[in-house]
């Protein structure tokens, strides 16, 4: 059965060439039955493909079309947004201004509230560390005067102690302690009396 349809068709024109390379009897175009079989396989693949291919094709490309449209329509709207807005932000502007002008003034009115309020505290820490620092000095002095006068006192009393020893001899020192003992009898103090 195959060689029948073979047979139906003509043969292959084709010639050999000196070199041994196939060449065909025209030297553009392919032998006729060529040509109708090609075409009639066309015509089949196209018809395949418009008929089970086709819808899908249709449905891809409106789907697109539908989906570039409502880009097309958010990004119009998007655009209308923003137009709005730069609108309102153009006529807020002014306000802008009005609102950092009176910023500007409350933060100065604040900066030199935190200024003196600094100042006043400096100045009563200052009083303070004066008051102390007085106190003190007042206290060092007391205290060195004190210092000063025990020392003045011991340096003395080691001086009479030597002066004393050295000047009194023994009857002396003898009338001394009896002159002490009856003051401390009588009930004087050994300092007072003369």
């Amino acid at each position: 059965m195959i060689a029948e349809l073979v047979s139906l068709f003509p043969q292959a024109e084709w010639d050999i060439d000196d070199d041994g390379f196939v060449t065909s009897a025209h030297p553009f175009f392919p032998p006729v039955w060529e040509i109708v079989l090609q075409s009639i396989a066309t015509i089949v693949v196209v018809a395949v493909i418009v008929k089970f291919a086709g819808p899908s094709i249709k449905k891809y490309y409106r789907e697109r079309t539908e989906r570039i449209q409502n880009e097309m329509d958010a990004a119009a709207e998007a655009r209308q947004q923003a137009e709005t807005e730069a609108t309102q932000i153009r006529s807020s502007l002014g306000d802008i201004d009005a609102e950092r002008s009176q910023m500007l003034a409350e933060a100065r009115e604040q900066a030199e509230a935190l200024l003196a309020e600094g100042h006043a505290r400096i100045d009563e820490e200052v009083a303070a560390l004066h008051g102390r620092a007085e106190s003190e000095i007042t206290s060092w002095a007391n205290r060195s005067g004190d210092e000063l006068r025990v020392e003045i006192s011991s340096h003395a009393a080691r001086a009479v102690d030597a002066v004393v020893a050295e000047s009194i001899d023994d009857a002396l020192a003898q009338q001394l302690i009896e002159d002490f003992i009856t003051r401390v009898g009588a009930g004087q103090s050994p300092v007072q009396g003369g």
